[in-house]
């Protein structure tokens, strides 16, 4: 046992090692460096919590997070709604079905700078032209206002992700107990309410996972914002990590965007660890 307990010990110590040198020191330091005057080389004086106080009075900081919010509501909601359909879809026995998840879940599989470009061709080319044909002013002028911007941002989330989504419900779908399912309808049931009284319940772990995931990398979002819109029209689709990181790197204030990094960390924390336990709460009842 003791020999058994050297090798596991042995076998993790590079991960915890990797863990600690790249997640848990860069955090340690980037809490300290928020209360300092550091300009991304020296920190020469403390601050104490000016600049959190600055966090608060900076209007791209604020309107890039409220900005974020409503993104994460949106696209948590859409990714989950369209991946449970296409494993609703791909479950059911038919030919292709191993085809369709296949094709499903390429999307996931692209980088999120190029998927940005594609889709922004898609948006200022192909919308241009369907608007152009169809006279419809806002297709025309696609990325080019906040709110055409914003669900461009969302479309194109929804279309990366739901695929991988598809995938962690296929999962839990497949271990549905079909006999429960049979006995249902043998009772009457219709297929509205077998899924919902049966199979919903059944699949609750995989709400857990999947909003876990949707959530945070709603919040995380940042190359394909970068690739889309670049944060514009003036900075009107501009998301929390592109904000934080123009403090950095744009505007040189490293205490400021560390602040800012601190705060942003907290919030997704917060949201992700109230979601996890409010979910895990209901599998529990159910």
């Amino acid at each position: 046992m003791k020999k058994s307990n050297t090798w596991f010990w042995l076998f993790l110590a590079p991960v915890l090692f990797a863990l600690f040198a790249v997640v848990l020191l860069p955090l340690i330091y980037g809490i300290y460096y928020s209360f300092t005057d550091w300009n991304g080389i020296t920190s020469s004086q403390f601050v104490g919590l000016k600049n959190y106080m600055n966090v608060f009075q900076t209007d791209s900081f604020m309107n890039a997070l409220w900005f974020t919010v409503k993104f994460a509501v949106l696209s948590v909601i859409s990714t989950n709604v369209i991946g449970l359909g296409l494993a609703l879809i791909v479950t059911q026995k038919f030919k292709g079905n191993n085809f369709l998840r296949t094709v499903f879940f390429m999307p996931n599989l692209i980088g999120g700078l190029i998927l940005g470009f594609i889709w922004q061709f898609i948006y200022i080319k192909a919308f241009a032209a369907v608007g152009n044909m169809l006279d419809v002013a806002s297709l025309k002028t696609w990325l080019a206002t906040p709110g055409t911007g914003f669900w461009g941002l969302v479309i194109l989330m929804s279309w990366q992700y739901s695929g991988y989504i598809m995938v962690i419900y296929i999962a839990y779908l497949e271990n549905v107990d079909r006999e429960l399912i049979e006995a249902a309808e043998i009772d009457g049931a219709n297929i509205w309410q077998r899924f919902i009284h049966i199979t919903l319940p059944m699949i609750a772990p995989a709400f857990t996972v999947n909003l876990f995931l949707t959530l945070s990398n709603s919040f995380k979002l940042y190359d394909q914002n970068l690739s889309l819109t670049a944060g514009g029209p003036y900075n009107s689709t501009q998301m929390l990590a592109m904000d934080i990181y123009n403090t950095a790197f744009s505007s040189n204030q490293m205490a400021l965007a560390q602040a800012k990094a601190v705060i942003f960390f907290a919030i997704v924390a917060a949201i992700s660890l109230t979601q996890v336990y409010f979910s895990k709460k209901r599998e529990v009842e159910l």
